[in-house]
């Protein structure tokens, strides 16, 4: 089974988000980029995977711009076999980004392709389902444990009422949440290793795939600060203040 799991450089998930000064989005430069951390959760799963025997080759993919090879190489040096850049300075939207992502498909024909279920600077969480509906592939969303047999995939997934279990036929299209499994950390020598996996590179127009904007962002603006709360001795005291100052009761 050939796995193709799709990466992100995003901003790392410790650095304090700061608006850029004309408001026109949030600043990025000299800041900390890593990998999308539901990302992480899906190369992980490929990796176990192929581990497994279940996989016989695991391609990790990016898109955006050259930098993205840094994550790339994370993925090859978490475990998968090469990498694949889809090369663009454009702000990509998740219908561009699904459509990027099946060009690639077309061209590669996976079993099977895991995302990450969201990513963590525009939490859209449309990439997967966008990109199932595009291949006319069945779709597991939220997964937190997937088996495989007699060429289907069985995935687990969290509701609001519990958890659901959905038999998928391959190929198909796989969302991952946070519990479906944790991450390793790159070893050093896999990271020297990395380095001389291929990695190639495609532009959208090398896949013949428009990426113009549908969506104008107007203006970024940070989100107002709370007010400190007030800690109350009792619950008389916070009776009162309900009555007298939030006038609920």
């Amino acid at each position: 089974m050939k796995v193709l799991v799709a990466v992100k450089r995003v901003i790392d998930f410790n650095v304090k988000i700061r608006v850029k000064s004309d408001s026109s989005g949030v600043e990025t430069g000299n800041v900390k980029m890593s990998m999308n951390p539901f990302d992480e959760i899906a190369v992980e799963e490929g990796v176990r995977m192929r581990e497994a025997g279940t996989a016989s080759e695991l391609i990790a993919v990016s898109l955006g711009p050259q930098a993205c090879q840094e994550t790339i190489r994370t993925g090859l040096a978490m475990g998968a076999d090469r990498g694949i850049l889809v090369e663009t300075d454009a702000d990509l939207e998740p219908l561009a980004v699904a459509k990027l992502l099946k060009a690639v498909v077309d061209k590669e024909n996976p079993d099977l392709i895991i995302l990450g279920k969201q990513a963590i600077d525009d939490d859209c969480n449309q990439t997967g389902q966008m990109l199932a509906a595009l291949l006319g592939w069945p779709q597991g969303t939220f997964a937190s444990n997937l088996a495989f047999a007699d060429g289907k995939a069985d995935v687990t997934r969290e509701i609001d009422g519990g958890l659901e279990t959905l038999s998928l036929s391959m190929p198909a299209v796989i969302t991952t949440d946070l519990r479906l499994n944790e991450p390793r950390y790159a070893s050093l020598p896999n990271i020297m290793k990395a380095k001389k996996k291929p990695i190639d590179v495609f532009s959208t127009d090398d896949l013949g795939v428009d990426v113009t904007p549908r969506l104008e962002i107007l203006k970024v603006e940070e989100p107002q600060g709370r007010e400190r709360g007030v800690i109350l001795a009792d619950a008389a005291e916070l009776v009162e203040k309900l009555r007298t100052e939030a006038k609920v009761i």
